[in-house]
């Protein structure tokens, strides 16, 4: 089973923000990128298995999406 996850660079508070409509109920959120891979990786089997979609193996696909604000001086 092939889950999306969509993780989102939240600048206003510094954070990285996951969700995915592949596995229910998920959003979690991490200062640090890698971080929150290491959370995701034991949370998504965790909403799955209460979800009743258990299976014995699962590939994550991270999609990440991160923007930033520029300005010009001059």
């Amino acid at each position: 089973m092939t889950c999306k996850i969509r993780m989102l660079w939240d600048e206003d508070a510094q954070v990285w923000v996951a969700t995915s409509e592949d596995v229910p109920g998920l959003v979690m959120e991490s200062g640090s990128f890698d971080a929150l891979i290491e959370r995701l990786r034991i949370a998504v089997p965790e909403l799955l298995q209460l979800n009743g979609a258990a299976q014995p193996e699962y590939r994550l696909d991270y999609q990440p999406t991160r923007s930033d604000r520029v300005y010009a001086y001059g």
